[in-house]
């Protein structure tokens, strides 16, 4: 409900108490209009106001016209009740111009900035009191948005004490932190910490409908959570639908719970802390997409005082909002994936001579399907084709787009692989396409190339693409990184001349394939861009693939909306030894994988050094999946006669894993710092199927076999 909302006549029929909501025919004859039609947002809001027994008021639209409870009532005054439904300016006259007053509210309305008062005095206008006094209070105010993220009032909730004053700037901030938040994992570590904090809770819990279960996650005092951590999932766990926790019994009524003494967990514990809860508030998250329920207990018996349960209210009505959100986010962002997955090659292939790693990261919001795609396959003659290609656009067409150009592509490539007669046919393809939807602005950059590893030899035509880098490792020398000089022709659909280059792929070379979004970055030159790419490759302590992806993708600084995609084939000097275990999602894993790894590592005559760091790393890595991804993992080692380089992927939706500095005391999260101190690099590959997980350890020259 974005804009003005206008004025809201005070309803003649309205109950005298504003506790009892106003009927829909009320309602109705306001410029609101009837409460079926309005913003969920608004709905929410105007509920959590007129029940509370904390004072509060919302100001709405451009005329900040005045919804507000009675406790709010009794500090009007004899403005109350022509005050309901009035413009605030109006109602207040000229004290709406003083400071702290007026000013705040359409600050807040305008800029979206929360805004506390710690200490602030009102005119406190009793019934029966000609001459206002004045009265102290904490006052917070927070803008309200719509689903669609617009600004439609400003929520103002005033009280006397001290603790409340915390609770209030902590409830604004957590308005704030689910601002923005995108997944359900990221909602729940939302709610958790500032629960956990705000309320010195001693068991916390968040739940929500997950199919035919309910998937929960918890915070108790003893957890130690470190920055890697908050980063990563929280650990879920599952329940029947038809559990008999509080949590759950309170998802599925939709009604509040409060129990001040006893032992409300006993029946249903699991654990110790459960145990010892005395003291039980569980509140329903329910929303039109989910079903869910927080639950905050304390070991001593509590009251819940009408205050504290209406912040509770308030806390839950704020996760309930966020929670659908992520929920929508989900389920577009997984048909996203699921149609990008589509996209790209399930596995690159796997041959003697060349080693070859892509990294692919989607743009936007993650919300939308990428128009970048990479593709590498063997071509009939032992060779290998490479391709990479950028079609413009983030949205299902584009998507499209760009699965018919690259399926045409192999089937042309499959066909007849020399690169020009290659572009020439998706030439004709994407003019066709065009005139089939009758559109001049199918735009289609794409470089394509084949690898013929025992002539040593590389031949490329660009259609429009930015031109491959080559990594040269010179004999006794610097090791160079330049862009091949390929004309670039034109984007495909426009016909011209397509023209191949051949050059040299020796031993030792590594050839790099980009998108824009690589070097692309708003308000700097491309130039600066390219630059910096070579630089970055040029310094590479190596030119394995994988390495090379991870430091392209971060060789320019600044953030950038676009895809990026990079594919990287290197032609090895010695050909490497290669090999791959499937873990199963279980507890066992890590040590299946620590007995497989020493056994193959030492039949390949590994020195023993090599062995015990790599071995360790893979153990914490797997580790890290298992509990943080929750999925099945494959583990894969390479070893050439330089470099020993172990892989973990999951299909998990952890995204990137962060470097960050732990808490020496923590028990958990350290795995990572201790690959970064045993490896020789290390990082993280985002992909559509979930991530994986490298490092890479040099071998010592007097131990190379």
């Amino acid at each position: 409900m974005p804009g003005s909302v206008g004025r809201i006549p005070t309803p003649s029929a309205a109950p005298s108490g504003l506790t009892l909501r106003l009927s829909d025919q009320a309602w109705s004859a306001t410029p609101l209009g009837p409460r079926q039609l309005w913003d969920p947002a608004l709905r929410t809001v105007v509920d959590l106001v007129l029940d509370s027994p904390v004072a509060m008021a919302l100001t709405c639209g451009d005329d900040l016209v005045l919804v507000y409870n009675d406790r709010c009532a009794e500090l009007l005054g004899a403005r109350h009740p022509a005050a309901f439904g009035q413009p605030a300016p109006q109602v207040f006259g000229d004290l709406w111009q003083t400071p702290g007053i007026g000013d705040v509210i359409e600050r807040v309305y305008r800029t979206g900035e929360p805004f506390l008062e710690r200490a602030a005095s009102l005119p406190h206008a009793r019934s029966g009191i000609a001459r206002p006094d004045q009265a102290v209070f904490v006052r917070g105010h927070w803008a309200v948005r719509d689903a669609s993220g617009y600004i439609i009032g400003v929520l103002t909730i005033a009280a006397e004490s001290t603790q409340m004053t915390r609770q209030l700037q902590s409830l604004g901030e957590l308005a704030s932190a689910l601002s923005g938040t995108l997944t359900l994992d990221d909602v729940a570590r939302v709610a958790l910490r500032f629960a956990a904090t705000s309320f010195a809770a001693d068991l916390v819990a968040f739940g929500i409908d997950d199919g035919p279960d309910w998937r929960t996650v918890r915070r108790v005092p003893g957890d130690l959570l470190d920055e890697v951590d908050e980063r990563l999932p929280p650990l879920w766990h599952r329940s029947p639908v038809d559990s008999p926790t509080p949590l759950a019994a309170t998802a599925r009524s939709g009604v509040p719970l409060f129990v001040s003494e006893g032992q409300p967990l006993l029946a249903t514990a699991t654990d110790r802390h459960d145990e010892r809860i005395r003291a039980l508030a569980a509140l329903p998250l329910n929303t039109p997409s989910l079903r869910g329920a927080l639950t905050l207990g304390y070991r001593d018996p509590y009251p819940w005082l009408p205050t504290e349960r209406a912040l509770l209210t308030a806390w839950a009505e704020l996760v309930a909002q966020a929670a659908e959100r992520a929920r929508k986010f989900e389920k577009q962002h997984g048909t996203a994936q699921l149609l990008q997955r589509s996209m790209l090659p399930e596995h690159l292939p796997d041959l003697p001579r060349l080693r070859i790693a892509a990294r692919y990261a989607p743009g936007v919001d993650g919300n939308a399907t990428g128009g970048d795609f990479y593709d590498a396959f063997a071509l009939p003659g032992g060779q290998l084709a490479v391709v990479l290609g950028d079609v413009a656009g983030h949205d299902v067409r584009a998507a499209a787009l760009m699965g018919q150009v690259r399926a045409a592509l192999r089937a042309l490539a499959l066909s007849d692989p020399d690169p020009a007669c290659v572009l020439r046919g998706l030439d004709r393809l994407v003019a066709s396409l065009g005139a089939e939807a009758h559109s001049d602005e199918l735009f289609v950059t794409v470089l394509y190339g084949v690898v013929d590893p025992e002539a040593g030899r590389l031949t490329l035509a660009s259609a429009g693409h930015p031109a491959p880098l080559l990594r040269r490792a010179v004999a006794g020398g610097p090791t160079m990184a330049e862009y091949l000089d390929l004309p670039p022709g034109v984007p495909l659909g426009l016909g011209g001349r397509r023209v191949t280059h051949t050059m040299e792929f020796r031993a030792g070379d590594t050839l790099l394939l980009f998108s824009d979004g690589v070097v692309e970055r708003r308000n700097q030159d491309l130039s600066d861009g390219l630059d910096q790419l070579a630089v970055t490759i040029a310094a590479a302590s190596g030119g394995a693939p994988r390495t090379l992806c991870a430091a392209a993708s971060s060789a320019v600084p600044g953030t950038t909306e676009d895809d990026v995609a990079v594919l990287a084939v290197e032609n090895a000097l010695t050909p490497s030894r290669s090999a791959a275990m499937a873990v199963p999602a279980e507890p066992t894993a890590p040590g299946r994988v620590r007995r497989w790894l020493t056994a193959q590592l030492t039949a390949w005559q590994v020195a023993e050094s090599v062995i015990g760091s790599a071995v360790l790393c893979a153990s914490e890595l797997t580790t890290n999946a298992l509990l943080h991804a929750g999925t099945a993992a494959r583990v894969e080692i390479d070893l050439s006669p330089e470099r020993l380089l172990v892989s973990v992927a999951d299909s998990g939706t952890r995204g990137i894993v962060a470097r960050a500095h732990t808490d020496p005391l923590s028990s958990r999260g350290r795995g990572l710092g201790l690959i970064e101190q045993l490896s020789d690099a290390w990082g993280t590959d985002p992909t559509v199927r979930g991530s994986t997980v490298w490092f890479e350890m040099l071998i010592p020259a007097g131990q190379r076999r």
